[in-house]
């Protein structure tokens, strides 16, 4: 091989033919520096050499040792193909060379002999033509990165609210996503018995964040128990994969798009497993989809590697070799090789995922992996991508319950998401929008002008905006916040082009804060308080009425834990529910109810004179039948005078007195004296082995 000293960009010329190389390089090493090999074996070595410096190939097709299809070949399998252009040069004419050439990714064909000003032409048109395909791949690239970080935005909110009733699910949704895509790149890889795209994969993982949604309907105390639970509890946790399955089935909009599926199944079945040992339907092999067979891989290993209030972490090598061996049930084992492939790479994925948001790299190998695709034009490439794209972000409108807009100054077209457009009551398409008279009746002339001024009085260097504007919706004035951002050209000056942004209705943020501040502080199954919010409440009034009277009683059911065997956990809970609403019938306006946990509930009251007058009235009114269940609650009491003003006194006592009870006749109460402290141990440990 020799090397002819020269220019910028390089060209390499693969002909047997000293000639030839010579007749090609006299052509052209006026601009270009022109590299030669003498067979496709040299070429091979000059392409891995110089790879990334090489503006074209001249490739012939009949060389020793390796021919010029042979190189081609290589090039697809290392996928130089993708970024060096080759032109094809020989003698050989036939339409079966012409058209394999063309399959392996040729980009023209030049015939001998030689006529300089087409060979100089095709060169230039192809290096060209190229950089233009370059630099437009970039540009999408870039489209498709900022969309990701858009969507991956959207990923980390709803994994938040997950966070916000489960502390260890935030950073074990990060993790599931990025062992989702590694596990499933691999398999794409081994196998062709599942066909997943590039696109495949990126759907599925994101989908994979919401695979622990269900768990919002999961009580608290359950969720964050700190402990094994008991099998009534396990069986109450179980229940959220179809939780989640549900949320997206009652999904108003969208619940026909791909990825509404995708999350549908993962939610659903990613605690079955291959034996058929898992829940909620005992499927077995692939009858679970993929997507769920992924995902509770990389959720069983990021649970087996994280610490949780009940457990210490395992060591990454412990955790692939538990799930090996099937210690953590059975799966795929397809993937299980593709665990065992990756397993050195997986500490680093976990490390660099938190470096949020998708890369380059992986959006260009995603935009890539669609332009090669096989019978799409290039129209038909991007509209894929678009659409692709499309879904996702309005999945995840619908899911934020955020009114998304953008506006076009020329022609003036306002163009609504599908949820915004639903809860505005227009069409998602509107021309002339500030002189439609439905966006007029909505906001009125006041405000469509005050809009118009807002915008306006932006600039390129200043174009965000936020804003309350009063929106007559539903036959009531509601206010809405409105956050834009204002388009510019390119051109000196710049013209504004337009507006981007998103509306946000101000009563259902206050709903929703509503909803998450009930949730921290009540009882998901009953609605009474929870017993954190409850103590901090008791604290309070203590502390304000330091001469107050005040009792705390604790009382539980009678032969509950029957009740749940007998006809079931369901109507264990119906029988929760239906107690709660009598002992909230039975209270005055300043006590204070909650439950504890389990069938075990208190109450806080304050007294002016006597108080057992009070406490059998609850009690007697809390005496009854359910159906078939005979409702009977032991209950004990401790009164400030005979125990301390504190809580946590007033509690142990109580509960002495609980005990009590229990020891001699259940169905009674009784309130606590001295005496009773030294019995406590004793009977605690009989209630444990009763299960009560």
């Amino acid at each position: 091989m020799s090397e002819r000293a020269g220019y910028k960009k390089k060209i390499l010329v693969a002909d047997d033919s000293e000639m030839n190389r010579s007749i090609l390089a006299d052509m052209l090493d006026d601009e270009y520096e022109v590299l030669e090999a003498e067979d496709g074996k040299q070429a091979v070595a000059a392409l891995e050499q110089y790879g990334a410096e090489l503006s074209v190939l001249l490739l012939d097709i009949v060389m020793p040792v390796m021919d010029g299809f042979e190189v081609l070949e290589v090039m697809n399998q290392r996928r130089w193909i993708e970024n060096i252009p080759v032109i094809m040069i020989s003698s050989e004419s036939g339409s079966n060379q012409v058209a394999r050439a063309y399959e392996l990714g040729v980009a023209d064909f030049i015939g001998r002999p030689f006529d300089a000003l087409v060979v100089h032409r095709r060169v230039v048109n192809t290096i060209l033509l190229y950089a233009k395909q370059k630099k437009l791949l970039e540009l999408v690239t870039e489209q498709v990165y900022e969309n990701q970080k858009q969507s991956n935005l959207m990923i980390d909110i709803l994994s938040h609210i997950v966070e916000f009733r489960n502390g260890e699910s935030g950073p074990h949704v990060r993790h599931v996503h990025v062992l989702t895509e590694l596990f499933l790149h691999r398999l794409a890889r081994i196998t062709d018995q599942y066909p997943l795209s590039e696109a495949d994969i990126d759907m599925i993982a994101t989908a994979s964040a919401l695979h622990d949604i269900g768990k919002i309907g999961i009580p608290g105390e359950i969720l964050n128990k700190p402990g094994r639970l008991t099998d009534e509890e396990f069986a109450i946790m179980k229940t959220h994969s179809m939780i989640g399955a549900k949320m997206m089935e009652e999904l108003p909009y969208h619940r026909e798009e791909e990825l509404i599926k995708t999350v549908y199944e993962i939610c659903r079945w990613h605690h079955e497993r291959f034996d058929g040992r898992g829940y909620p339907d005992g499927l077995v092999g692939d009858e679970i989809p993929i997507s769920a067979q992924a995902v509770a891989l990389a959720d069983v290993y990021d649970a087996l590697t994280s610490e949780r209030v009940y457990k210490k972490a395992f060591p990454h090598e412990e955790a692939v070799r538990m799930i090996l061996n099937g210690e953590c049930g059975i799966f795929n084992p397809l993937l299980l090789r593709c665990l065992q492939e990756t397993a050195d790479r997986i500490p680093e994925e976990i490390k660099d995922s938190e470096n949020m948001g998708t890369s380059q790299k992986k959006a260009r190998h995603m935009v890539e992996e669609v332009l090669n695709k096989e019978g799409l034009t290039a129209s038909e490439r991007t509209l894929r991508l678009l659409e692709h794209e499309r879904m996702k972000q309005s999945f995840f409108a619908a899911m934020s319950k955020e009114i998304q807009f953008e506006y076009t100054a020329s022609p003036p077209v306002l163009t609504l998401n599908a949820w915004g457009a639903n809860r505005l009551g227009l069409p998602e398409v509107l021309h002339n929008p500030l002189k439609e008279e439905k966006v007029i009746a909505m906001l009125g002339v006041r405000e469509v002008r005050n809009l118009s001024d807002s915008v306006h009085s932006t600039t390129p260097e200043k174009p965000i905006q936020q804003r309350d504007y009063k929106v007559n919706l539903d036959g009531e004035a509601r206010w809405m916040q409105i956050t834009s951002r204002t388009t510019w050209s390119m051109d000196e000056p710049p013209r504004y082009e337009g507006v981007i942004g998103k509306a946000v209705d101000v009563h259902d943020v206050r709903q929703k804060m509503e909803i998450l501040e009930q949730l921290a502080s009540h009882d998901g199954l009953t609605g009474l308080f929870n017993h954190r919010y409850a103590r901090e409440r008791i604290i309070e009034r203590i502390e304000g009425r330091k001469d107050g009277n005040f009792a705390m009683v604790i009382f539980d059911l009678d032969h509950f834990k029957q009740a749940n065997d007998r006809w079931g956990h369901m109507f264990g809970d119906r029988v929760l529910v239906h107690l709660a609403e009598l002992l909230r019938q039975s209270i005055r306006g300043g006590d204070i109810a909650a439950r504890v946990g389990g069938d075990e509930f208190l109450i806080f009251l304050e007294y002016k004179t006597e108080v057992e007058t009070v406490v059998e009235r609850i009690f007697s009114s809390l005496l009854g039948q359910y159906e078939h269940f005979s409702i009977s609650v032991s209950m004990g009491i401790a009164c400030t005078g005979v125990v301390s003003p504190d809580y946590d006194e007033l509690f142990h006592a109580a509960d002495q007195a609980l005990y009590k009870v229990k020891q001699t006749k259940r169905g009674q109460y009784c309130f606590y004296q001295e005496g009773m402290q030294s019995i406590g141990t004793a009977i605690s440990a009989i209630e444990s082995e009763e299960g009560e």
